[in-house]
């Protein structure tokens, strides 16, 4: 709780080098986007640094158009728990911009509303965004960015791309024997920290080996009845990303992060990097020849299907005014020019189709990355995912590190099994 409270301090103290009020800011009134009387009402949105600097003129202008005002707060740190908090103390906004996998725990706790669109709007959006925000038959939020991992790849030191993970590492690995590179590939596999597993970037690896964290229900969401990890498939899985382990043929290591690999790259120490477009401006300055490219999975193994997260605008429960929330999301958001400007602060695939063909023209990186993400799957949005990071973050180290699988596997089952209330 007293966690919690300081998330709130920070995030009210944040709004000011926001250029926003604060969102306790603006005795809200009863208007809607139509109402005459509007003039006292204030939308609030939340966003971050560089998705409230675009959003702020758009914001302004729908306000204008709407005779209230708008004030977009920038939410720098601990974005989720801090809206939580201050939406449960009466101090939230009317829109939260964040990522998709936080639907669930969100509709969980009551804190947000379900999206009003027509086919024709869910219509112009890329299927894997409109599976992202779905949730329990529902929509409970506007897509406008598409984001996956990739294989980055040197292509002075490997013109070819790989067509496996094991034409990979011998590539990577004849690289290093000649003394051109120092890691046979940057595949993050520790946290930031260094104390915790990748569950994230380690994905792709495991879906190919076979496994599966949850599996999936007829309507299309996480079923966390049918849970992957402890099972056959599961420790079959986690035996093939040992093969490439620190006991193995040493390409997994767990001194890797996605900074130190990103830095490995820039520098031309690795020839591979497994990383998203958050990469592509560092990897453009230091004048890398590089590719982009699907990750590979393993000699006849699965497809190496990756986690597609989605950034969506989330209409607040507990806002003043959900009638001019929803029609800011549903129609000023959801216009192109909002979405090509969002691609033009960073360049993330667009989730609006037509956005989309302007961003493939505009940077060819994005046709790259959307081939990258035919194969993933949306990063499950269910609240029970809050039981699987810790041990399975943990069963990256053990494995990697080279301890028994099979033991391990199975541990980390029982550990996400209780969590979720089960036994075994």
């Amino acid at each position: 709780m007293r966690k919690a409270v300081l998330a709130l301090a920070a995030c009210l103290s944040l709004t000011a080098c926001g250029g926003g009020g604060t969102a306790a800011d603006g005795a809200p009134g009863d208007a809607s986007p139509s109402g005459s009387a509007a003039t006292s009402a204030t939308l609030t949105i939340w966003a971050d640094q560089k998705r409230a600097e675009t959003l702020r003129p758009f914001a302004e202008a729908f306000a204008a158009e709407n005779g209230v005002k708008a004030e977009v707060v920038v939410v720098a740190q601990n974005p989720q728990q801090t809206f939580v908090t201050a939406s449960q103390a009466g101090k939230g906004p009317d829109v939260l911009v964040g990522a998709h996998d936080w639907i669930g725990n969100l509709v969980q706790n009551g804190l947000i509303e379900p999206i009003q669109m027509t086919e024709e709007q869910q219509a112009a959006y890329v299927d894997v965004a409109r599976k992202a925000v779905t949730y329990d038959g529902q929509i409970y939020g506007v897509p406008y960015a598409v984001e996956n991992l990739a294989l980055f790849r040197n292509t002075e030191l490997a013109p070819e791309a790989p067509k496996t993970f094991d034409e990979l590492v011998a590539t990577g690995r004849k690289l290093k024997e000649q003394g051109k590179v120092e890691e046979i590939v940057g595949y993050p596999v520790s946290q930031q920290n260094g104390q915790s597993g990748d569950t994230y970037h380690l994905y792709p690896l495991y879906t190919s080996g076979g496994g599966h964290l949850f599996g999936t229900k007829p309507n299309g969401d996480a079923d966390p009845a049918d849970l992957g990890v402890g099972t056959p498939a599961s420790v079959k899985a986690f035996e093939k990303i040992a093969e490439f382990g620190e006991k193995g043929a040493g390409a997994l290591k767990r001194s890797l992060t996605s900074d130190n690999t990103a830095a490995m790259f820039a520098a031309g120490k690795t020839a591979f990097m497994v990383s998203g477009p958050w990469r592509l401006a560092e990897v453009r300055t230091a004048g890398i020849e590089y590719d982009v490219t699907p990750v590979p999975g393993f000699k006849g193994g699965e497809p190496a299907r990756g986690f597609v997260g989605v950034q969506a605008f989330f209409v607040a429960s507990k806002g003043d005014d959900k009638a001019l929330a929803q029609e800011f999301v549903t129609n000023a958001v959801a216009a192109e020019d909002v979405a090509k400007a969002l691609f033009d602060a960073e360049p993330r695939m667009p989730a609006l189709k037509s956005a989309l063909e302007y961003a493939a023209a505009k940077d060819p990186d994005v046709a790259k990355f959307q081939a990258a993400a035919e194969n993933g799957v949306p990063l499950p949005s269910i609240p029970q995912m809050v039981a699987v990071w810790q041990p399975f973050n943990a069963l990256i180290h053990t494995v990697v590190k080279g301890e028994p699988v099979e033991p391990a596997v199975k541990a980390a089952g029982k550990a996400i099994a209780e969590q979720l209330g089960r036994s075994g």
